[in-house]
């Protein structure tokens, strides 16, 4: 595997691999690797014949320093996984060299972005479609992999896509989950040993809720959820919104199989969640 921090670089390896007729997937990560982004990298060796992962913690899509500041950075292991999972190309840049001038681009994301994650971190989804665009116009990629926990979010870059008429195939990949049901997460390791016992709560409560539907209401549904999560020590529902799975808007009923996406704080540790709710074939 090649590490490569430049842009420059990086365009030259993967523009010699389209010249070859070869086809390229790209596996955009913050680091702090785990199963879940080593699925996506399986993945995308399946079905390409050049991978490149992107290792950058993007600071233009966080909205509180803090947690900027505290998102675990862990290169060495990072590159050793990615080694081991055949990556061809491990693309990890200084936040100099992707962004040399201000990006002040501001992308039309319409009402995917315009809810749930959108009003309760401004400006987070921009900071997604900046980086992500760049690093579209930096690989130039056949295909790009992103997992399903962060489902709004896929449908954010569906959308920056568009606007910006990248040739390039989107693969939505299943939420890799713990043997427990918590879905990995780089900050699970912020979890105190307390916190990390209850939060396979969060899922657990959200797959019993799927039995409940069509028989209740969704306004029955997401309370129940929402009770429920909010009685188990450690932990605070900030939003559960069971949505369209293409517009994101949230819905009144059962049809189109909407999908029930969360975010939980865990004591201080924000953990989000989601699942989908197939009630039509």
């Amino acid at each position: 595997m090649e590490i490569i921090r430049t842009v420059d670089q990086l365009r030259e390896r993967v523009d010699a691999q389209r010249a070859a007729g070869r086809e390229v997937g790209l596996v955009p990560t913050m680091g702090a690797l785990h199963e879940g982004h080593i699925s996506l990298v399986e993945r995308a060796r399946r079905e390409n014949d050049f991978v490149v992962v992107s290792v950058f913690v993007n600071p233009t899509q966080f909205n509180n320093a803090t947690d900027l500041a505290t998102y675990p950075r862990t290169e060495e292991a990072d590159c050793e996984k990615l080694a081991a999972a055949g990556v061809d190309v491990a693309f990890i840049p200084t936040v100099d060299e992707m962004y040399p001038a201000p990006d002040e681009r501001v992308f039309d994301l319409g009402e995917v972005a315009e809810v749930m994650e959108g009003p309760m971190r401004p400006g987070h989804f921009n900071g997604v479609a900046q980086v992500v665009s760049k690093l579209f116009m930096f690989a130039r990629p056949t295909r790009a992999y992103f997992g399903e926990k962060d489902f709004q979010q896929i449908a954010v870059i569906r959308r920056m896509v568009e606007l910006e008429g990248f040739d390039i195939e989107i693969v939505d990949c299943p939420i890799k989950r713990a043997d427990d049901g918590l879905a990995l997460s780089s900050r699970n390791v912020r979890l105190t040993p307390e916190q990390r016992a209850v939060a396979p709560m969060i899922h657990r409560i959200l797959a019993e809720s799927v039995a409940m539907a069509p028989g209740k209401s969704v306004a029955e549904v997401k309370k129940s959820v929402i009770d429920a999560i909010n009685a188990v020590d450690h932990m605070e529902v900030e939003y559960y919104e069971i949505v369209h799975p293409l517009t994101m808007q949230p819905v009144n009923d059962w049809k189109d199989n909407p999908v029930g996406c969360i975010t939980v704080y865990c004591g201080d540790v924000r953990l989000i969640d989601n699942i989908k709710y197939r009630t039509q074939e």
